[in-house]
């Protein structure tokens, strides 16, 4: 590794965190730039672990025991170290977890690959707020389906906030964006999996119901917070099923909502 002391903030090699509260500039630098920043030294590991290739690391001096061992591997590798002070100046925002990774996104995957031999996907449409990206890909990881499509004007599971609530599950979890919806379900239903949405639709049956039959290959589509699957997503649905609610609730989050969902139609 190559330990540099920050003692120039304007240095060439911390453009990727500077300014990281501009929301303009974070755009820029992890979607269309090519890279993603992993945060803290465990996220860190399951990004190494998946065999993704880091451009630099930016720590607090005390946290560089803590990582070394992982990244001794890259002797190359720009590791620049300071003090919470230098680092909260130099990000904008007080980095407790001690830890950023400025990482090389990954070629995607064609949507082939990353369902095959799939028995449970999640499909999210337009799902745009990275919290509730990230916790999704938590459930998935924890409870057990294999792979997440991305619908086209999704959120990127890879922002850093997404990162952060997965605790890294983004990157242990098979994904990919759909090029566009008709054609990506089409490519789904023909690879042999129900399309299920989970939607306050009329026609629905509950998830209870609906698992007391469930088929060998489940696709769950979760919609966009507050008005759910657009009628394009419920048309191409091959069942559509709702969660049971009590007490005039007739709605849980959508990241919520996958995980009951996910733990009812898991595989047994």
């Amino acid at each position: 590794m190559l330990i540099t002391p920050i003692t120039d903030l304007n240095a060439p090699g911390l453009r990727d965190y500077s300014q990281l509260t501009d929301v303009a500039l974070r755009r820029v630098l992890e979607p269309e730039g090519g890279l993603y920043l992993a945060e803290s030294p465990k996220v860190i590991r399951r990004a190494l672990a998946a065999g993704h290739r880091p451009r630099s690391v930016l720590l607090l001096e005390k946290w560089l025991p803590d990582i070394e061992d992982d990244l001794r591997a890259f002797p190359d590798l720009p590791v620049y170290v300071g003090t919470p002070e230098v680092l909260e100046t130099l990000t904008g925002f007080h980095m407790h977890r001690g830890a950023l990774a400025s990482m090389h996104r990954p070629p995607l995957a064609s949507i082939a690959d990353t369902i095959a031999g799939a028995e449970r996907i999640v499909i999210l449409e337009d799902i745009v707020d990275h919290t509730n990206v990230g916790a999704i890909f938590r459930a998935v990881a924890g409870i057990g389906a294999d792979a997440v499509l991305v619908g086209p004007r999704c959120a990127d599971p890879l922002y850093r906030r997404s990162v952060r609530v997965s605790m890294g599950c983004v990157l242990q979890v098979p994904w990919t964006r759909m090029p566009d919806w008709s054609t990506s379900i089409d490519e789904v239903k023909h690879a042999g999996f129900h399309v299920a949405a989970l939607a306050l639709d009329d026609h629905a049956i509950t998830l209870d119901e609906f698992s007391r039959q469930v088929p060998e290959r489940v696709a769950l589509c979760l919609g966009a917070e507050g008005d759910g699957l657009s009628p394009r997503a419920l048309r191409s649905a091959d069942s559509a099923i709702v969660i049971p609610m009590m007490h005039g609730v007739d709605s849980l989050n959508v990241a919520s909502a996958s995980a009951v969902a996910l733990w009812e139609l898991r595989r047994r």
